[in-house]
């Protein structure tokens, strides 16, 4: 009797939790949705307010689009032959370059893009392309694919497979993409899609670096709410969240399979 009673309060606390986080979320669609927002449904469902959203701002959209799946690009690029070097170092150094590349993580958004303006805003062709706003993007989610493609490494005893391999007669190049790659896809792919996830949905760091022809989706948003109606920037936050919670899905999906396979 005293597990069910605990079991009850359980749910109870659970759901009311769950309530307070998609309550919210589902009163924004319904705005987004709705042709007044202080009438409710009453005034009548339309996606009058989606239409005009992606009228005034495919745009950035698209940016976003176009900068995640850059990002991810060069984060697989720069990451995947990253996180074997620490794997195969291991050593104080690696260790502390392991560490550096988490600091634009810790810092704010802020000081990661002023410390960038600083550096490169100079160069004003540079500035003014969404190539800056990229690099910002790379630093901020790099990290996010090197730890879990390093996890993977780690428990997949590299150095043996390379050995063997080694031993018959493959070169350095084949072993990293017939032995590293391969058997690291399942981290590189969890990385990949939360770097694709981080970068659609960067703010703080994008806000600074962005120019008025380089709004991503984030900071679109946020115009919309700061100059149009309520139900204008809901129905940009359904436009978002159409594009980020597959994308999440994914990732979890990906990570139940990673948590499976370290279990076996």
């Amino acid at each position: 009797m005293k597990r069910t009673g605990l079991f009850t309060l359980q749910l109870a606390f659970t759901l009311l939790v769950c309530a307070f986080m998609l309550v919210p979320i589902v009163l924004s669609v319904m705005a987004g949705l709705t042709r007044n927002y202080f009438q409710g449904i009453e005034s009548g469902l339309t996606f009058d307010w989606v239409i005009q959203v992606w009228t005034a701002y495919a745009p950035t959209v698209w940016l976003s689009l176009q900068l995640a799946l850059a990002c991810a690009l060069c984060c697989v690029v720069i990451g995947v032959p990253a996180a074997y070097a620490l794997v195969r170092l291991d050593n104080r150094l690696s260790r502390a370059v392991e560490e550096l590349l988490v600091l634009p993580v810790a810092m704010p958004g802020f000081a990661t893009a002023l410390a960038l303006l600083l550096t490169y805003g100079h160069y004003s062709g540079f500035r003014s392309s969404a190539g800056f706003i990229l690099v910002g993007h790379v630093l901020f989610t790099l990290p996010f694919l090197v730890r879990p493609v390093m996890a993977v490494m780690q428990r997949s005893h590299l150095p043996v497979l390379e050995e063997a391999a080694a031993s018959l007669g493959a070169g350095p190049a084949r072993r990293f993409f017939g032995i590293v790659v391969p058997n690291a896809r399942a981290g590189i792919l969890a990385g990949t899609l939360m770097v694709i996830t981080l970068s659609l949905g960067e703010f703080n760091l994008t806000w600074m670096l962005h120019t008025p022809l380089t709004k991503t989706l984030p900071v679109g948003l946020a115009d919309s709410y700061a100059s149009a109606r309520l139900e204008v920037g809901s129905a940009y936050t359904l436009i978002f969240l159409m594009l980020i919670v597959p994308l999440l899905v994914a990732l979890q999906v990906v990570s139940n399979r990673l948590s499976r396979g370290a279990l076996r």
